[in-house]
């Protein structure tokens, strides 16, 4: 396979030139975006909104930027993303769109509708075969999502405390997940109730398919079958009061593994362009309610029709920058009996690990590691 073009280009703006926002869709415009037929296309902009109490998250601009272009190219762009696994701000539509609107993102500062990919509850699904995989047969994609003509990806990129860091694939394959499809990737375990908060509403009941609940009359409890529970996640969606949860027990590994394959469902069979904005690279994810200092300096923005290869020249690019002080990477490399993995990401995480996801997604032939970096100025 010959080599992905990945185009780039620095946060650096001149004084009373153009700002960030114009100099990302020059980005994007030269990197071929233009390529794709929008006539007339819904088109949809994968991001992550942040959790609210976390600060590190793209800003609305730039998603202003890529809504903007697309309308440009004649196309009909949403932002979107689906709800979370766990319990948050961002569990089901109505709690994700406020804290999309608190953390700025309004069909009015963004300049295109505002859609939850998986719906009210995030249940709203769609089973999406997988060619060529070994893990997931029928990934579980937001119908939103898979509705879509077109699919734009917009990534914030920064650290991950299992994954190493949340790039492309993270953005697309997790992502893109159902509430059910998030456990699938996430959970190799059981359904588990929290008898304090359960309400005994049996809505969890009339999702499982597979007899993997049974409701105590004597308490008015509902209780795991575990015999039978296959860890669908299906009944995750359904609860209202947060009574029902899945551990994140899936080994790192598989857990890439998992992922990779996802963003191949999502991306099968239809036109997508990704960007990606290696800015406040904080430690975690942007899921957390909080986001502690940049490990890293702010490096520059990147896209491609490529998700492989941008996420590969991205940690390229922030495996040769030079730690920040003050930060938790540097703070860990100070530490008495530090072992150098000369990986910033897991100097930061030693808990986590990122290269079997890439090597995964090679694999199966979601794209190429081996990338042309072209320089926009």
């Amino acid at each position: 396979m010959e080599k992905a073009k990945v185009y780039f280009t620095d946060f650096r703006t001149k004084p009373f030139g153009d700002g960030l926002p114009a100099k990302l869709k020059k980005l994007i415009k030269e990197a071929g975006i233009g390529q794709i037929d929008m006539d007339g296309k819904f088109a949809a902009i994968k991001l992550h909104f942040g959790e609210l109490g976390n600060i590190s998250y793209l800003r609305p601009n730039y998603a202003r930027a890529v809504a903007d272009v697309v309308k440009e190219l004649g196309g009909k762009p949403f932002l979107t993303d689906c709800n979370t696994m766990y319990p948050g701000h961002r569990k089901n539509a109505l709690e994700h769109l406020e804290c999309a609107w608190e953390n700025g993102f309004t069909a009015l500062t963004v300049g295109c509708p505002i859609l939850i990919g998986d719906g009210l509850k995030g249940t709203d699904d769609i089973l999406v075969p997988v060619s060529g995989c070994e893990y997931v047969k029928e990934a579980k994609i937001g119908r939103t999502i898979m509705d879509a003509d077109v699919f734009i990806s917009l990534t914030h990129f920064k650290g991950h405390e299992m994954t190493g860091f949340g790039g492309a694939i993270k953005n697309i394959g997790m992502g893109c997940g159902s509430r059910a499809g998030k456990t699938e990737q996430h959970s190799s375990g059981k359904a588990q109730i929290d008898e304090t908060l359960c309400r005994g509403c049996l809505a969890c009941m009339k999702q499982c398919a597979n007899n993997g609940l049974s409701f105590e009359e004597e308490n008015k409890k509902m209780r795991v079958n575990t015999d039978n529970c296959v860890g669908c996640g299906r009944c995750l969606g359904a609860c209202n009061f947060d009574a029902i949860a899945f551990d994140f027990n899936a080994a790192v590994e598989l857990l890439n593994c998992r992922m990779a394959e996802y963003t191949k469902a999502v991306l099968d069979n239809r036109p997508h362009f990704h960007i990606s904005l290696v800015v406040d690279v904080s430690p975690n994810c942007d899921c957390h309610g909080e986001n502690d200092v940049p490990i890293l300096p702010n490096i520059g923005m990147f896209a491609s029709f490529d998700p492989l290869a941008l996420d590969q020249a991205c940690v390229d690019a922030c495996l040769k920058a030079t730690p920040l002080p003050g930060s938790q990477l540097a703070d860990n490399m100070e530490l008495p009996g530090f072992i150098d993995h000369h990986d910033h990401f897991t100097n930061a995480r030693p808990e986590s690990e990122w290269r079997t996801c890439l090597a995964h997604a090679e694999k199966i032939c979601l794209g190429t590691r081996a990338y042309e970096l072209i320089t926009v100025k």
